[in-house]
């Protein structure tokens, strides 16, 4: 277990509740990218993947909940773009 690998995924897990947050009460995909966070999330699989089968230790908690946080902004995302569609119609 590396304390950068550590420190680097708390870095990034908390700015994911801010980001989730604003993407729930402001029901608007603008500032976001469906691409950047499929990316991400894609890291964040790779992550537990190399954990899995090549350095098992705990760090694969973080990458997992990294994961969770990302895939709750990719579902806001997708809410939020259907309310915008919805919302240009009327």
């Amino acid at each position: 277990m590396s304390i950068f690998e550590v420190i680097m995924l708390l870095c990034f897990g908390a700015a994911w509740p801010f980001s989730i947050y604003r993407s729930y009460k402001s029901r608007s995909t603008a500032g976001k990218s469906l691409i950047f966070s499929l990316l991400l999330l894609v890291g964040y699989i790779s992550g537990v993947l190399h954990k899995i089968l090549y350095s098992y230790d705990y760090v694969i908690i973080l990458y997992i909940i990294n994961s969770i946080m990302v895939t709750a902004d990719i579902l806001l995302y997708l809410r939020n773009r259907k309310y915008e569609k919805e919302n240009a119609k009327a």
